[in-house]
């Protein structure tokens, strides 16, 4: 088995810049703007994280990663080769890659990413789990409406976000993310199966939430990313064009979130007691 990553909490490898002067991060601050978008819709959306270069980085780790016999496997908390129970609909979907390989590892400090979540969340960045999704061409699946939060309720309070980054293009054809507008307000919803159908879980929504759903497509650039609050219901559609539609997902939490499970929160990870503050080897400070 490879070496796990996941013991270092800083950047190991080539992926990103060095840049430590305030005035290098100042250029990845949301404005005033941005911010008031998010807190009234929700998500925040076309934001550049990654340059075409370190696309081709990850697009390259992805390739590896998405060998069922490649020798980290087993350091993955999840992995599904296809999530989907259809077999004519494929959704590659895995957690863990930060633990495998350095880019995915490293992509966790980038400051285009950690100033806007320090930003978003109010406070300094702890991270969640990190998430792998791959449409294959043709015949790519799709992905529930859901809130993430209803997968996350074995930790609390309520202080989590979630940066979706593109390593292609998405579009409506591909299967983009749709966002409803202003569902970040609504109260906690069942989980779905995530990769079942789409509608399904939206059909179950009570009759006032009914009449509030109204998606709308987040089509954006590869290494673009768009941001979202932990009860926002998104989904995305099934790809049939003849490209793949790939993304990685970092999700993070404010510090100070605790445990509310004495289970383990995360497939291979040692239990953190009910109540207990989120941190160690799995659970780096990314933030201050």
């Amino acid at each position: 088995m490879v070496e796990d990553l996941s013991k270092y909490h800083r950047p190991i490898g080539r992926l990103l810049d060095c840049r430590s002067r305030a005035e290098d991060w100042d250029g990845y601050r949301l404005s005033e703007e941005q911010l008031e978008f998010f807190q009234e819709n929700g998500y925040l959306k076309g934001i550049r994280i990654l340059s075409d270069e370190q696309v081709e980085v990850l697009r390259g780790e992805l390739e590896q990663l998405m060998n069922p016999e490649h020798p980290g496997r087993p350091l993955f908390h999840e992995y599904h080769s296809n999530e989907s129970a259809d077999p004519e609909r494929v959704l590659f979907h895995a957690l863990g890659a930060w633990r495998v390989l350095p880019g995915f590892h490293d992509l966790l400090w980038n400051p285009a990413f950690l100033l806007p979540a320090s930003q978003l969340l109010g406070g300094p960045v702890r991270f969640w789990h990190d998430q792998l999704f791959c449409k294959p061409a043709r015949h790519g699946g799709v992905v529930a409406w859901h809130q993430d939060y209803s997968y996350w309720t074995r930790t609390t309070p309520l202080a989590h976000l979630t940066c979706w980054i593109g390593l292609d293009d998405s579009t409506r054809e591909n299967g983009c993310l749709h966002y409803v507008p202003g569902s970040h307000k609504w109260p906690d919803l069942p989980k779905p199966v995530l990769a079942g159908g789409l509608e399904e879980s939206r059909s179950s929504l009570p009759e006032e939430l009914q009449e509030k759903f109204r998606p709308v497509p987040v089509e954006m650039k590869k290494g673009e990313g768009s941001f979202h609050h932990a009860r926002t219901m998104h989904g995305s559609g099934a790809n049939d064009t003849p490209r793949p539609r790939r993304a990685t997902v970092i999700n993070a939490f404010r510090d100070g979130v605790t445990s509310n499970s004495n289970e383990p929160l995360l497939e291979g990870v040692p239990a953190i007691p009910r109540g207990q503050k989120m941190g160690g080897q799995f659970f780096p400070l990314l933030f201050r």
